[in-house]
């Protein structure tokens, strides 16, 4: 049952149970006509996203894809990986229609009851591998993100066609199966400009043995100015493959460390950004930036990342041809599952989760 529109919300045991526990989301919220944001979601000033700290006139380099055994090219990925830790790619392989297939899917499960969508979160879940969620950890968070999310890891097809959302999960394994094309690519050249020039099935599986999709869904916000879609935070990944929708509010930790530059939407282009695990990885050299997402007043947003992710099991740290060359390490061996562990028991935090790894 909702809530009585006076002050609806005064109480957070009864917010927490219409938005976690019923499954409503932040989408129920916005549904019910709030006029202003519920207490529980205003920031700290200092979390809120200040405009006049936008670098309107810097953007995130953009990479054509069309030839990517152009010289030109692999340096281009490799010089934004080591300066902004972000680019975006266009004319890739990852067709259009499947990029405009899942996000279709992302909008048709979040258009489902929220009875149908709580058989998804992690009371109800038949597997930790499928949760629907919402904000980040709001156990350990002082004031909650406006975000819904579906996040499937994969394990096999056989798994994701017994568990996964049937609205979606057909949408999701093509977006999957087509963007490992650019993955490879990507973490090939990647790795020779670390002078590692040969991937063997080893070193393939540190880098991308596993891998998640997340469904991310932002509603429309009332007093937007006062939350976050998501707080600052670097990827716990190797890289993050994002789709984003046209309507924008992703902003990328600039190089001069207090502004912030906006990732601005182009159609068919997806958003690469380095994860905590590849910065680990190459001993500092490619770099894993805050990033963070905006509420937005008047649009609905959707965003479709890929988690490119070492496995749980793997132990990471600076790569041993980067040593035998005589670098220093900067980081120690982590396990990977504990460091994920880590960022997840506590609320984001910009780029605190790498201190974790560090000598």
């Amino acid at each position: 049952m909702a809530p009585s529109l006076s002050e609806p919300f005064s109480d957070s045991s009864v917010l927490i149970d219409f938005v976690i526990n019923q499954g409503n989301g932040v989408k129920g919220l916005f549904e019910m006509g709030l006029k202003a944001l519920p207490k529980q979601y205003i920031q700290p000033l200092e979390e809120r996203m200040c405009m006049t700290n936008v670098q309107a006139q810097e953007s995130i380099p953009v990479i054509d894809m069309s030839n990517p055994d152009d010289p030109e090219v692999k340096k281009s990925i490799c010089e934004a990986a080591s300066k902004w830790g972000f680019f975006q790619i266009v004319n890739h392989d990852v067709p259009i229609e499947v990029l405009e297939n899942v996000k279709d899917a992302t909008y048709k499960f979040f258009g489902l009851a929220a009875e149908v969508k709580n058989k998804y979160s992690k009371e109800h879940s038949l597997s930790n591998n499928v949760r629907f969620g919402t904000s980040f950890t709001p156990q350990a968070e002082k004031a909650l993100e406006w975000k819904d999310y579906l996040s499937l890891f994969y394990v096999s097809e056989e798994e994701a066609f017994a568990l996964w959302p049937s609205v979606c999960r057909e949408q999701v394994l093509d977006y999957m199966r087509k963007s490992e094309v650019v993955i490879k690519q990507l973490l090939k050249v990647l790795m020779k400009g670390l002078n590692v020039n040969e991937i063997d099935e080893t070193k393939e599986s540190l880098l991308m043995g596993s891998m998640r999709t997340n469904l991310n869904y932002y509603p429309k916000c009332p007093n937007p100015e006062l939350t976050v879609g998501v707080g600052r935070h670097s990827d716990v990944s190797t890289l993050t493959i994002l789709l984003q929708d046209e309507i924008g509010g992703l902003f990328v930790r600039g190089n001069d460390g207090d502004n912030w530059i906006h990732v601005p939407p182009i159609k068919g282009s997806l958003v690469i950004n380095i994860g905590d695990a590849l910065q680990i990885m190459s001993n500092g050299k490619y770099k894993s930036v805050e990033h963070r997402v905006v509420a937005n007043g008047s649009n609905n947003r959707i965003s479709v990342p890929i988690f490119v992710n070492p496995r749980p099991s793997d132990m990471i740290g600076p790569l041993p041809e980067l040593i035998e060359n005589g670098e220093k390490p900067i980081y120690k061996q982590v396990l990977y599952s504990d460091y994920v562990k880590h960022f997840f028991r506590k609320a984001h935090d910009g780029k605190k989760t790498v201190a974790f790894a560090e000598l």
